[in-house]
């Protein structure tokens, strides 16, 4: 898959979930940050991002012996583009063609739908079928978009600029539009 960006929305305040996301753990105390690290390691991606905000001191504790880069989101309460914007910049950073973004609180998403929609995204591939600058797939569930996504180089500024509020990128995705790769198989 080539040299895929990892980046892992993780600064939420998880107000669904009753705590961060990056706080919350599996029953065997695991944290999930941890798994979903592991997870996009797994599925290939390197470099990787985690976005922090909420509880941010606690989550880069829990980090401590991954190799990743923490990426803050300052004004993560402002929303969750604020988080994929820093994602963004991240990426912008990295050698990386392609960046596969991945929500914290998805747990039971394994390595095997990363690697799904990261192989849907091949279809602008690169002689040695790594995704292309132009790579775009999402997962869906149950007809439902969601993550993980596979966005090319050639999407980030347009991407970014499309997210605002609680919004992610979305919208951009819609109006590209971005292929629903269908992963309920692989839950």
């Amino acid at each position: 898959m080539g040299d895929l960006a990892g980046v892992l929305l993780a600064a939420g305040a998880g107000t669904r979930l009753g705590m961060p996301g990056g706080l919350m753990r599996a029953a065997d105390g695991t944290p999930w940050v941890v798994t979903t690290v592991a997870t996009l390691r797994a599925a290939g991606c390197g470099p990787i991002g985690v976005v922090v905000g909420a509880a941010a001191p606690d989550v880069v504790a829990l980090l401590s012996g991954e190799d990743v880069t923490l990426v803050p989101s300052p004004d993560w309460s402002d929303g969750l583009s604020h988080s994929v914007k820093a994602g963004f910049a991240w990426a912008e950073q990295t050698d990386s063609p392609t960046a596969l973004f991945h929500m914290v609180d998805r747990p039971e998403v394994g390595p095997a739908v990363l690697r799904r929609v990261a192989e849907a995204a091949a279809t602008g591939a690169d002689a040695a079928g790594a995704p292309g600058i132009a790579a775009l797939a999402r997962a869906g569930f149950n007809g439902f978009a969601g993550y993980p996504v596979v966005i090319g180089r050639d999407h980030w500024t347009a991407a970014a600029a499309a997210a605002t509020g609680d919004r992610s990128m979305g919208p951009y995705l819609k109006r590209v539009p971005c292929p629903l790769i269908p992963c309920d198989d692989l839950l």
